[in-house]
């Protein structure tokens, strides 16, 4: 196991492949750890560095107490980035992770070249709606809430049977602060100024089934981005990495291709 330590908080990490190699950063969402990603790096093309984090309050990251700003999320990925060496890589980031990839491309467009922004939005929710969820992790805990999180997240048939389970169970043990912390951040976070100034290679998923980011707030984030391609996903939901991880790496290796990164050299 990998681990940075950034003073203000301990970050878990896999970090594999040739380190002189092109980069793929990945970030996962709300309540998820780098598991999130299983069905899709090992299946990546040959000849990248494939970087997983847990940001913090996740996964095997240590967990400050809440609340978390959406800078100290960049500021968490950018930190790790440097760590690691790391340039002109291209961030993968869903949900939660896409806001954190959409900041960091305005922020470090040295660490940036090209961002893939799935099943998130320049602005996801209402502060409303996110002080309510606060306040029932506080109140109630993850657990109380894995259904409702569940039926946002699948699509029927996928939440209906075993095959939920792992994933209802990562949500349940997340710390409730890490939740609620990371919560707090999407809360205050607006991105459509800066997103509608970036100018790099952009592709955005959606899932037919999204109950958290459905398609259209997807497609009004490809708008904001000159010449980004918009991929949907049918018969997923928020995580079609998970529920659809073939069709999710089609788009994803069909980009990295396309724009020089799989199989180029550093």
């Amino acid at each position: 196991m990998d681990c940075l330590d950034l003073g203000d908080v301990v970050l878990h990490y896999a970090d594999t492949g040739p380190r002189d190699a092109p980069s793929v950063v990945f970030a996962n969402s709300l309540g998820t750890d780098f598991r999130l990603w299983d069905g899709v790096v090992p299946h990546l093309p040959a000849g990248l560095r494939v970087i997983r984090y847990d940001k913090r309050g996740h996964g095997l990251s240590s967990c400050p107490p809440a609340p978390y700003t959406m800078g100290a999320l960049i500021h968490d990925a950018e930190r790790l980035l440097d760590a690691l060496g790391v340039r002109d890589c291209v961030f993968v980031g869903l949900s939660i992770g896409g806001m954190i990839a959409q900041g960091l491309a305005a922020k470090r467009l040295d660490l940036v070249r090209a961002v893939v922004l799935s099943n998130t939005a320049p602005k996801i929710g209402t502060r409303e709606l996110w002080q309510e969820r606060i306040a029932m992790v506080e109140t109630q805990g993850l657990a109380a809430m894995s259904d409702a999180i569940m039926g946002r997240w699948f699509s029927k048939p996928f939440r209906e049977g075993p095959q939920v389970t792992p994933w209802r169970r990562m949500v349940e043990t997340t710390p409730a602060a890490g939740y609620a912390g990371c919560s707090a951040a999407i809360a205050g976070s607006d991105f459509y100024a800066s997103t509608a100034k970036l100018r790099l290679p952009a592709l955005v998923i959606a899932g037919s089934e999204d109950g958290s980011t459905p398609p259209d707030l997807v497609g009004e984030l490809a708008g904001l981005i000159p010449g980004s391609r918009f991929a949907l996903i049918r018969g997923a939901g928020h995580l079609p990495c998970v529920e659809k991880p073939a069709e999710f790496l089609s788009h994803l290796t069909g980009f990295l291709t396309d724009i020089g990164h799989a199989g180029a050299t550093s």
